[in-house]
């Protein structure tokens, strides 16, 4: 009988302690600590604002994890991702701290569609986003996932403009795999 109160104890004191353990770090923190690693290694920060209900979010991850892209990805950049907008998934507490007005900084003026992509300096200071410039407007257009043809084009131009010495075979991996994942 005493086990069963020490382990309902340790329950009830683990359960409380729950709250605590799930919220999410501050977005500025975050980021300073990936400004911290790519300065050591000598990266860019690829930060990516995504929510859990975006499909296109969903695609993204997988494209970054697929194991031709992962490692020329890690080789050229720390990733770091941010939940943004998830009050329209009515699941606010997924959001970071702070991550609303840091997407707004970097160019994402309201919404303008997920996943919304910054490429840093290990700095902090922004090379590009994923808006494309567009007669539309001023900002340019967010590309989100890249799948349409112009969309692709215009990630290249943001991975080539962060990583300059990124050689043409890495640079064909990354393409082609999108072109094909969009066909």
């Amino acid at each position: 009988m005493r086990t069963f109160r020490h382990c309902a104890a340790l329950l009830l004191f683990i359960s409380s302690l729950r709250g605590f353990a799930d919220e999410l770090p501050n977005a500025d923190k975050v980021l300073a600590h990936a400004e911290a690693q790519a300065g050591e290694q000598q990266k860019a920060v690829l930060l990516v604002f995504g929510a859990s209900w975006c499909k296109y979010c969903h695609l993204f991850e997988k494209f970054l994890a697929s194991p031709e892209i992962q490692p020329i990805l890690a080789k050229h950049f720390i990733i770091i991702h941010l939940g943004v907008y998830e009050e329209l998934g009515k699941h606010p507490e997924l959001n970071h701290p702070g991550s609303g007005k840091l997407v707004k900084r970097f160019g994402d003026a309201d919404v303008g569609g997920l996943p919304f992509i910054v490429l840093l300096d290990a700095k902090g200071q922004m090379i590009v986003n994923s808006n494309r410039p567009s007669e539309k407007t001023s900002g340019g257009e967010n590309i989100g996932y890249p799948s349409a043809p112009e969309e692709i084009d215009w990630f290249m131009v943001m991975i080539r403009k962060a990583v300059p010495a990124l050689s043409e075979a890495d640079a064909g991996t990354i393409e082609r795999w999108l072109r094909k994942a969009a066909a």
